[in-house]
């Protein structure tokens, strides 16, 4: 299985003049915990919860008059949309992060994969897994 089969396809981008809290808005209305910084075609960076954590509010800065470029992770790592999961694996474990971006041939972001994304495709996707759950959601009550 490829990356490209189970990635995010759709990817909010958020500008680098932005504010701390702006990201941190378009973060809640999305329910996503990253945002990539600057556009398709020039990736900036990327903005997490936690560089806003630690780069912001643990050093008193207010949100409103910090970029997120000023507090973007750089550089971003990436890999292809042909890549295998277990790569996408490898590069993760490898760089110790929770999300990749996705790029086509010529170095623009096509998508985005998480962990969270790889553990869902991994638990739907194991039979034996599938078995075992089943199992246990069918067995009388007594006998687990």
């Amino acid at each position: 299985m490829r990356v490209g089969d189970i990635m995010s396809r759709h990817v909010e981008f958020i500008p680098g003049d932005a504010t701390v809290v702006e990201a941190a808005e378009l973060m809640g209305e999305l329910d996503v915990g990253a945002l990539p910084v600057g556009r398709a075609e020039e990736l900036e960076g990327i903005v997490t919860d936690r560089d806003i954590l630690y780069r912001v509010v643990a050093k008193g800065l207010g949100g409103a008059e910090v970029l997120v470029r000023d507090v973007a992770t750089r550089p971003v790592i990436g890999c292809g949309t042909e890549d295998t999961l277990q790569a996408a694996m490898d590069l993760m474990a490898t760089h110790s992060i929770r999300r990749l971006a996705v790029r086509d041939g010529e170095g623009r972001v096509v998508g985005w994969i998480t962990l969270a994304d790889l553990a869902r495709h991994l638990l739907v996707g194991s039979e034996p897994l599938q078995v075992s759950l089943r199992a246990l959601s069918e067995a009388p009550a007594q006998a687990r």
